[in-house]
């Protein structure tokens, strides 16, 4: 059993759950994602929407290599190279179509002087439950 909840004493939350309860045993734990093609080139050099397009189509990649999906996501964390609004909105946009509108997982976004190399702009970790 999966359940993600948004109890109504949050704010009603912008494209995630704020809880997910799960009592299935086979965890996947996805490290953190760049904007890196299969060769390792960075994708979309300043734009954060075609970095963070890539960023979500690794996590896909990673997922189906151990038989899972992104509906299988139940947490992300994104680490965001000097987050604002506009950016936050940037990147709510661009990983919609990867994620269940009506199911989102739960999600923390952090903002970050900076990453592994000064070209990225968003890292995300994933869990994933196998259902």
């Amino acid at each position: 059993m999966i359940e993600k909840t948004n109890p109504p004493g949050l704010a009603t939350p912008n494209g995630f759950s704020h809880v997910c309860i799960t009592d299935l045993p086979k965890t996947i734990h996805v490290s953190g994602q760049v904007a890196y093609d299969r060769e390792g080139n960075i994708v979309g050099e300043n734009d954060l929407g075609a970095q963070t397009t890539q960023v979500y189509e690794n996590i896909r990649t990673a997922l189906a290599a151990v038989g899972a999906t992104m509906d299988d996501v139940i947490k992300t964390t994104l680490y965001v190279k000097a987050l604002d609004p506009e950016k936050a909105k940037i990147i709510r946009q661009a990983r919609s179509s990867f994620l269940p509108a009506n199911d989102p997982p739960t999600s923390t976004m952090v903002g970050v002087a900076s990453l592994a190399k000064p070209a990225l702009l968003l890292e995300v970790e994933a869990i994933a439950v196998k259902r």
